[in-house]
């Protein structure tokens, strides 16, 4: 295995060696407790880089979300897609939340944006540039590219792109601090194989070069999908002090420690490191109860939804569920997973031959789910769909059929009405609101 142990004050990526390579003062004088604990216990992950050790300024509790609803009902919507023939990028949309309407504003060349995330008070969006690819070169790496976003107008401005530091960028989280941005690369290829990276982000907007990059190695039983580490997802807990990572190719939800005062490096191990999840299901996507008491995961390869209570970092879990009816035996390709805003429903679509929405109520005493109805998706491959921040409306972006649909939404059922609206857009991906 190559590696190098030369510390780096700015954060460039160090692959991490066996403890008999390494010279424990040099490591430890500037990560004493993060590989203290790195090479006493056994792990599938190999850290790359070093935490930036420095202090932060106290910021608001959640860098993610919307600002104050729009007095008119009317949200701006981004849509991040996969760029080709029929999409140049980001398409920014007026929504209106009384009659469900959008209206195309504007577009953003970036190549493949195929998954976004808007700072808190609205003013940037940040995008991941999807490379290489199923077809491209080993070496070539993606990018995150930061707009500068004006409401008002809405129109995006490009401020600058830096390396995801891996392959294929799929994912978006801002810390709770609001000063760093995690990226998830899935990585199709075995080298460099799936990680994901940690970038500063600037007050103008910017988003600097990644501070820290760790990646993940070991694999699954699913020959072609699970050959190596594929990271799916970043996400941080409700508390702000951990951050997860959910590794399709591993089978396991990675949970650091994320310390930006510098106490003890900006993320380190935990005491379980890791949960483990059923051989061969293919972890994706997590997302957090508004309560912040349970969390929710699609299993991309089994296409299940998993129930899991959450306490100081710790997921048990408690329930899964299948996505297919009974009896179903065609492809399954489950993607994404969101909560209603009032948290009473949990709502996940799957691809393959399914090409749906499968909705679940929320049991309120123990945040166990149990499905209420599914909704065709009337396109192929809903890899990702959003809920507006009224609850009123669920808009799903069908990747290979080149169409949206935004459905209205029973507040009171969670189901979808029929009859939705069509929205014509090249390869859709991701949904994005943000405040005017």
């Amino acid at each position: 295995m190559h590696c190098d142990n030369r510390a780096s004050t700015h954060g460039a990526p160090l692959r991490a060696c066996p403890r008999s390579l390494v010279r424990p003062l040099r490591f430890s004088r500037f990560l004493p407790y993060f590989f203290s604990r790195l090479f006493l216990r056994s792990t599938a992950s190999i850290i790359k880089g070093l935490a930036l050790m420095v202090p932060l300024i106290a910021m608001s509790a959640s860098a993610q979300g919307t600002a104050a609803p729009p007095a008119d009902g009317v949200y701006d919507l981004l849509v991040g897609t996969y760029t080709g023939p029929k999409s140049e990028g980001i398409y920014t949309y007026r929504f209106d939340t009384g009659s469900g309407m959008a209206t195309r504003v504007s577009a953003a060349q970036t190549v493949n944006p195929s998954y976004l995330v808007a700072s808190r008070d609205g003013r940037f969006v940040y995008a991941v540039d999807e490379l290489p690819g199923d077809n491209g070169p080993a070496s070539q790496r993606g990018g995150i590219s930061a707009f500068a976003f004006d409401a008002a107008s809405g129109q995006l401005t490009f401020l600058n792109k830096v390396s995801s530091e891996g392959n294929d960028p799929c994912y978006l989280s801002l810390s709770p601090d609001g000063r760093y941005l995690t990226t998830a690369n899935y990585s199709v290829a075995a080298d460099p194989g799936g990680s994901f990276a940690v970038f500063p982000l600037a007050a103008d907007g910017k988003v600097g070069a990644a501070a820290l990059t760790v990646h993940h190695e070991g694999g699954g039983p699913v020959k072609g999908r699970q050959d190596n580490a594929h990271v799916h997802s970043t996400v941080f807990s409700p508390d702000g002090q951990y951050l997860f990572a959910q590794d399709l190719g591993a089978d396991k939800l990675f949970v650091y420690r994320f310390t930006p005062d510098g106490s003890r490096g900006l993320l380190g191990p935990t005491e379980r490191r890791y949960v483990n999840m059923k051989a061969g299901s293919g972890p994706r996507h997590l997302v957090f109860a508004p309560d912040g008491r349970h969390a929710y995961l699609t299993s991309e390869l089994a296409a299940t939804v998993s129930v899991f209570r959450y306490s100081d970092g710790n997921l048990t879990l408690i329930q899964t569920l299948p996505m297919t009816k009974p009896g179903f035996n065609g492809e399954v390709a489950a993607a994404a997973i969101h909560l209603s805003p009032d948290g009473r429903f949990v709502y996940a679509s799957n691809r393959g031959d399914a090409n749906e929405i499968v909705i679940y109520a929320v049991d309120p005493a123990d945040g166990q789910l149990h499905e209420v109805g599914r909704q065709s998706t009337l396109g192929r491959a809903p890899r990702e769909f959003s809920i507006d921040p009224t609850g009123h409306w669920l808009i799903v972006g069908n990747q290979n059929s080149d169409s949206a649909y935004v459905f209205r939404r029973d507040m009171q059922s969670g189901l979808l009405e029929a009859n939705p609206t069509r929205l014509d857009i090249g390869a859709p991906v991701d949904f994005v609101w943000v405040s005017r």
